[in-house]
């Protein structure tokens, strides 16, 4: 006879002993949200940036967040601090290396190339507003998930071309109320800057124990990068170190003595930098930053943003020898930047507010509402509330000019009121011709 099988006895929660509440999450380090709050800045930033691009012929291009891994590390460069050590990078379940993009340049490039853009007019010009991720440490303007405003032009090296970039990069902020220096240097050819680095890495090897180990490795594999190094020490190292400009060759100066007359023409204020290199592998000739010229001692070494000239990219991406420049903005700093400015942010105004009252009112209002959008009448509403009192308080803070009113009475009359919110009077108008009225009124105070 089969033996029942054994039951495990049921455990009873105590009476009273309440389940755990699961516990909200965190933001994941280094990223953050941007609220409404915020929205203002960032959309007034957007704003400039596409009123600028228009104004030179500048189109807009996205690429993927996306990319093979390898566009990158040959790219940007296998020792730089971006590609050693700032990659999300991962394998798909399909096996392939992607990394979530960290500049924008090299997807720029990819694209020129897989697209044949060589055989469109030349120059070809670009301009991206776009996510970027780095795993760097956060700080304050600098997150690991960021946004950049870019700028490329592809397939021109006259001189007049860097100038240009600058200037756009520099007119940006200037339209954002921001006084902005650049900080420009030339890094010659490839040949130049090969006999430069052999100078530098005499010049530090004496000086190697005084070096982080960062600093150590940099002496080692690109001795270059120890000038853009922000090691404590290395300020007064780099003081007395041999200055490129001492090794461009006869074109690489009469190219950067002419972006410099270009930029004295235009008057965008500029300083010469004989350290400023850049962070990334690409670089050729012309390179600058944008710095806040009202920014703290504390901030005064954090760039808005740079760029220069690339002429040797498209041929490491596999594609043929094309001249190239352009220059990077990070909207996330240059937000932080106006956040922190002696103005306050302008309030959301609107035309027309459309008020209800009772449940015919508020369809009506409804209709209405769509009625003023489609007009192009900027107008704001409080649907889900019943009081009147508590809708007209919600006009006063959207700044409108008019009110409109509808409720059971009016719906079955066929009108509406319209209150002036300054004056405090009203009127009763035709139901059917309560845009027309507001039109009326917005020509007359214009």
């Amino acid at each position: 006879m089969p033996q029942p099988k054994k039951v495990a006895p049921v455990s009873k929660k105590p009476e009273g002993v309440s389940k755990k509440a699961p516990q909200p999450f965190a933001l994941v380090r280094g990223m953050r949200d941007i609220l409404p709050s915020d929205q203002y800045y960032w959309r007034k930033c957007f704003e400039v940036a596409q009123g600028l691009c228009d104004a030179y012929g500048v189109d807009r291009v996205e690429t993927p967040v996306l990319e093979e891994s390898g566009l990158f590390v040959r790219g940007v460069g296998k020792q730089t601090d971006i590609v050693e050590k700032e990659m999300f990078s991962f394998e798909t379940t399909g096996g392939e290396h992607v990394t979530l993009r960290p500049e924008g340049t090299a997807g720029i490039s990819r694209a020129y190339i897989h697209h044949g853009m060589l055989n469109l007019s030349q120059p070809v010009k670009l301009w991206y507003w776009s996510q970027f991720f780095r795993h760097e440490k956060p700080q304050s303007g600098r997150y690991r998930q960021f946004w950049q405003y870019g700028v490329e032009i592809i397939g021109e090296s006259d001189a007049v071309v860097d100038a240009q970039l600058a200037l756009m990069a520099w007119r940006f902020l200037k339209d954002l109320g921001i006084d902005a220096v650049v900080r420009i240097n030339s890094i010659g050819t490839a040949e130049s800057r090969a006999n430069y680095k052999s100078a530098l890495a005499a010049y530090f090897r004496p000086k190697r124990s005084r070096l982080s180990e960062d600093d150590k490795k940099r002496l080692l594999k690109n001795p270059l990068r120890l000038l853009d190094s922000k090691e404590p020490g290395m300020a007064e190292l780099k003081a007395e170190a041999p200055q490129i400009v001492d090794w461009l060759d006869e074109t690489s100066k009469n190219h950067f003595m002419r972006v410099l007359e270009y930029l004295d023409e235009v008057g965008v204020p500029y300083q010469l930098d004989p350290f400023l290199v850049r962070g990334l592998d690409y670089y050729t000739q012309t390179v600058f930053e944008l710095y806040d010229t009202n920014e703290t001692e504390e901030t005064a070494q954090s760039a808005l943003g740079g760029g220069g000239r690339y002429d040797g990219l498209m041929e490491i991406l596999g594609g043929r020898p094309t001249p190239a420049a352009g220059f990077a903005l990070g909207i996330d700093r240059v937000v932080s930047r106006l956040k922190s400015m002696p103005h306050e942010q302008q309030e959301k105004k609107v035309d027309v507010f459309v008020a209800q009252l009772g449940e015919a009112g508020r369809k009506r209002a409804l209709a209405l509402f769509e009625e003023f959008r489609l007009a192009g009448i900027k107008a704001a509403e409080a649907f889900a509330k019943n009081s009147i009192k508590t809708q007209m308080e919600t006009a006063n803070r959207c700044g409108a000019r008019w009110a409109i009113i509808v409720g059971q009475k009016e719906v079955l009359d066929g009108t509406a009121i319209i209150r002036d919110m300054d004056a405090g009077t009203q009127e009763i108008v035709d139901g059917r011709k309560v845009v027309h009225e507001i039109q009326k009124k917005m020509a007359i105070t214009e």
